[in-house]
């Protein structure tokens, strides 16, 4: 229950543009990871560590930017995109067979995909790029099921209202975006 108020904050916060989104989201990671080590999803024990060290500094981006001043919100470049998605799918197959192999995880393809595309999801919030908020609607769409089969309802429940938030997250920033271009 405390892992899911803590990230439910931290992603609000988020989608609102608040820098109160990092520590608030280090003290929920740390509370799921134990969550989803009890389940058997190990991908999101080392996803929730991730985003443990990418809140830290995250935070740090926010706050002093690139040049001192605070990391304006603007969109990813095409390029960039372009390439995230087909390496995404490679690192997603290649944690998942490790996993299947070498471990007794549950689900071990798909809590990679979660894994992967929430590392990317994260990367480009960290840069406070609008299009992270396309990724997050991919991996809470892809996470819901996933928790509720292991009978983490509360979670699959959040995660849904996730979905919902990122899409309407992802508005206010193109919003955002536009004000400050």
């Amino acid at each position: 229950m405390a892992a899911n108020a803590g990230c439910t904050a931290a992603i609000l916060l988020a989608g609102r543009n608040s820098v109160h989104t990092w520590w608030t989201g280090i003290v929920g990671c740390a509370l799921f990871g134990v969550l989803f080590y009890q389940s058997n999803l190990y991908a999101d024990v080392a996803l929730q560590g991730f985003f443990i060290v990418s809140s830290v500094v995250g935070w740090g981006q926010w706050r002093r930017g690139r040049a001192g001043s605070e990391l304006p919100i603007s969109h990813a470049k095409i390029g960039a995109l372009a390439w995230i998605v087909p390496a995404g799918l490679a690192a997603t197959a290649a944690y998942g067979a490790l996993l299947h192999h070498y471990t007794n995880a549950y689900a071990p393809f798909i809590d990679s995909a979660v894994l992967v595309f929430s590392i990317v999801a994260q990367l480009l919030l960290m840069q406070r790029k609008v299009e992270n908020w396309a990724f997050w609607i991919l991996v809470n769409t892809v996470a819901v099921p996933l928790y509720a089969s292991r009978g983490l309802y509360l979670t699959a429940f959040l995660y849904a209202c996730y979905w919902v938030n990122a899409i309407v997250s992802w508005l206010w920033w193109r919003r955002l975006a536009r004000q400050g271009a």
